[in-house]
């Protein structure tokens, strides 16, 4: 008993002093870009403050109360897919209401959804009971995991798994129009409209001639870290591990150089990595019913059939190459070409089904930080070479160590160099 009382006790300092290390690396450097960006956004930017001093304590009691630990596996397992369940329940009424309010033919929609509106309240109430319990479990379930692939201290994952389920903020991600780099950015309050997100983007590009999109976040890196509430446990899984993987680099080079835009990018990528590979044992350890699909063979089509059979829309193949295109026409200076290109571009994935708002310079600045697979990084070599240290180490644990001391693209680049040359 004493010796768990310890741990809830470092865990709760660690979470402190983790707060005020996050919350003190917010807030703008001065100058005037910085300042005419701050007057644009003005009072919608996230409060980091309130909300950590919130999920802290949301924490500290759920982790006094450790409810979840008198609890079977068989027991935790369906607490958490009930909770999915009801979670479920609420978004399909919170999108019902909506649309009795848009539907022109009802002409009081607060009587025409006050019993489903009383209902989503109940429903709320009942989740925001659970909701501390079941964050403990997946917690546990991922630390369980991550303690096996040799992240544990003491027989228990390190640092502590601690995650909260919450509206996560909007991002305002800023690029120069000349190339693609995420020079500015700002948290934006969740919930925004997109009347809200066009306004600040075009007074962005108006005001600084600079290009601006606000995009959406399904985790933030604060302690616990910030999860969009999600029904899908499979995805659950996979940004809990995600958010964790940059809390651990937060003590390596890898993290601390995080401001740098490689190793953004180098950081980022590492953590879906590791998102991919944990999120995949928790589901096919806890959940087994949720194990994906394998995916469909792929059977050779006759030289006949693949001329009449058009090739599938691939978007990861067609985003690197609207990228590669993109990246061409900047160096050659070719700034509204490269911006007509990119609007032409949009249309084509639209018209497949993939409902971009907006395609910049910004939106590549933003996307093209996750290069753990070919897409929106275009012909960055950030994916290839951290897929390729993978390959070439046994464990996670080992190329989690391989990874960490890298600071920069030279560090990535000689870590790939003595890593795949060491194991030919």
């Amino acid at each position: 008993m004493f010796r768990q009382r310890l741990v809830i006790i470092t865990q709760l300092l660690l979470m402190f002093v983790a707060g005020l290390l996050l919350l003190g690396r917010e807030g703008p450097a001065f100058g005037t870009e910085e300042d005419q960006i701050n007057a644009i956004v003005n009072q919608q930017q996230f409060d980091y403050v309130a909300w950590e001093g919130a999920a802290l304590g949301a924490k500290m009691r759920a982790m006094l109360a450790n409810g979840h630990t008198f609890l079977t596996e068989a027991e935790r397992q369906q607490f958490v897919l009930d909770y999915l369940e009801l979670l479920r329940q609420a978004q399909q009424l919170d999108a019902d209401i909506t649309r009795l309010y848009v539907d022109p033919a009802i002409t009081d929609p607060a009587a025409a959804s006050a019993e489903l509106q009383l209902t989503l309240a109940q429903k709320r109430d009942h989740l925001a009971e659970l909701q501390p319990m079941v964050e403990a479990i997946v917690q546990d379930q991922v630390a369980v995991v991550l303690a096996e692939e040799g992240f544990g201290l003491g027989g228990r994952a390190w640092p502590p798994v601690m995650m909260h389920m919450t509206a996560v903020p909007n991002l305002l991600v800023v690029s120069p129009r000349d190339q693609i780099e995420r020079i500015h950015q700002r948290s934006l309050e969740p919930g925004l409209t997109t009347p809200d997100k066009e306004n600040i983007e075009t007074a962005v590009v108006n005001t600084l001639d600079l290009s601006a999109l606000v995009v959406p976040l399904g985790g933030i890196g604060t302690y616990p870290a910030m999860i969009q509430e999600t029904t899908s446990i499979n995805w659950l899984a996979e940004v809990t591990a995600h958010e964790w993987a940059h809390h651990w680099m937060a003590f390596h080079p890898v993290g601390l150089y995080y401001g740098d835009p490689q190793v953004r990018t180098i950081n980022e990528t590492i953590a879906s990595i590791i998102d991919v590979e944990i999120g995949a044992q928790v589901i096919e350890r806890f959940y087994p019913e949720f194990v994906p699909p394998p995916p469909s063979a792929n059977v050779p089509s006759s030289p006949e059939t693949s001329k009449i059979t058009p090739s599938p829309f691939d978007f990861n193949t067609e985003m690197a190459a609207t990228r590669i295109h993109v990246d061409a026409l900047l160096a050659e200076g070719s700034i509204d070409e490269a911006e007509a290109y990119m609007e032409e571009r949009r249309q084509l994935f639209v018209a497949h089904g993939y409902l971009i708002r907006k395609l910049n310079q910004a939106y590549f600045a933003f996307y093209g930080a996750y290069a753990s697979r070919p897409g929106a990084t275009g012909s960055d070599p950030t994916g290839p070479m951290l897929r390729d240290i993978r390959n070439h180490t046994p464990t996670l644990r080992h190329f989690m160590d391989t990874v960490a001391s890298i600071g920069s693209l030279a560090d990535l680049e000689r870590v790939w160099q003595e890593t795949v040359n060491g194991n030919q």
